[in-house]
Order: C-alpha cells, then sequence, then structure tokens
C-alpha cells in the first residue's frame, strides 16, 4: 500500500472517532442545560430592583459570593459574564444575567425582575416599558447575504 493512503485513512479514522465522541458529549451537555433550566424555572421568582451598574467582567472581578468562585468551572473563571450590579431591598447585589437579556436591561432605573438564585432570567420595566437595546450595525457581508436572501437568491451559509 502507499504511505499517502495510509496516512489518509489514520486521519480518516481520528477525525471520525473525535466526531463521534464530540456528539455524544454534545448530547450529554444539552440534557444537563435541560435539566437546570427546569430547575432555574422551579425557582424563579418577581422582585422588584434598582439597577446600579451592569458590566461584562471576569467572575474574581464581579463581587460574587466565595462558594459562586469555588463551585464555576475553571474554564468559566476567566470568561467575562454580563454581571449586574442592583439594590434589592436593602441590599446591594451582584447578579449574573442571562446574556439574551443583558443589553435590554435599564442603568439606573427600577425594574421588576424574575430571578433564580443569583441568576436574572427575565426583567419587565416598573415604571414604564424597558426599552429594546438598539440592533447592531450588521457588516457589510451580512448585508449583502441579507440582500441576496431578500431577491430570492441563495440561502447563506450559517
Amino acid at each position: 500500500m502507499n504511505t499517502g493512503l495510509t496516512i489518509f485513512l489514520v486521519l480518516l479514522a481520528v477525525v471520525a472517532v473525535a466526531l463521534t465522541v464530540l456528539y455524544f458529549l454534545g448530547k450529554k451537555a444539552q440534557k444537563k442545560q435541560a435539566e437546570q433550566q427546569e430547575l432555574m424555572e422551579a425557582n424563579k421568582q418577581t422582585v422588584s430592583m434598582l439597577i446600579i451598574d451592569k458590566k461584562r467582567m471576569k467572575l474574581k472581578e464581579a463581587g460574587l459570593p466565595q462558594i459562586v468562585l469555588d463551585e464555576a468551572p475553571k474554564l468559566m473563571r476567566n470568561t467575562k459574564l454580563p454581571i449586574v450590579k442592583a439594590k434589592v431591598g436593602p441590599q446591594i447585589l451582584s447578579l449574573i444575567s442571562d446574556e439574551k437579556i443583558f443589553d435590554s436591561i435599564p442603568v439606573k432605573k427600577e425594574v421588576k425582575a424574575v430571578v433564580s438564585g443569583i441568576y436574572i432570567l427575565d426583567v419587565k420595566g416598573l415604571h414604564g416599558k424597558v426599552q429594546k437595546a438598539p440592533e447592531k450595525k450588521k457588516g457589510f457581508f451580512k448585508r449583502i447575504a441579507a440582500a441576496i436572501e431578500e431577491k430570492g437568491g441563495a440561502k447563506p451559509v450559517k
């Protein structure tokens, strides 16, 4: 047999094994996330709070309780999370926001928030509506892809 063909077959086998392992790890992570989502939905409560500040920062810098830092996975400790500093009753707390609603949280306003532990799931305006964040400006290639899709041309690759 040719050595080039042998190398190709070995690489193909390694890639197939890696894809299989990633598939099963992905299914396991998806199942775990669904369980956590159910738990958060079961423990949610509505709280009135004054939003003081919001930033994306590392867990160590956020001022969260030590037990949260101890329980966080090592890879998660250095990633930036959406952190909201809010006054809930007489206490000032650091809370972790859901990525989907972080941009719509108003600063220096009082809101009703759906909270599960230290995690903010949803925000509603207490006095008036919560303003949606303005949409980010599309890049050149995304504008072209959207224009082509509107005309019924080729579908963009995601």
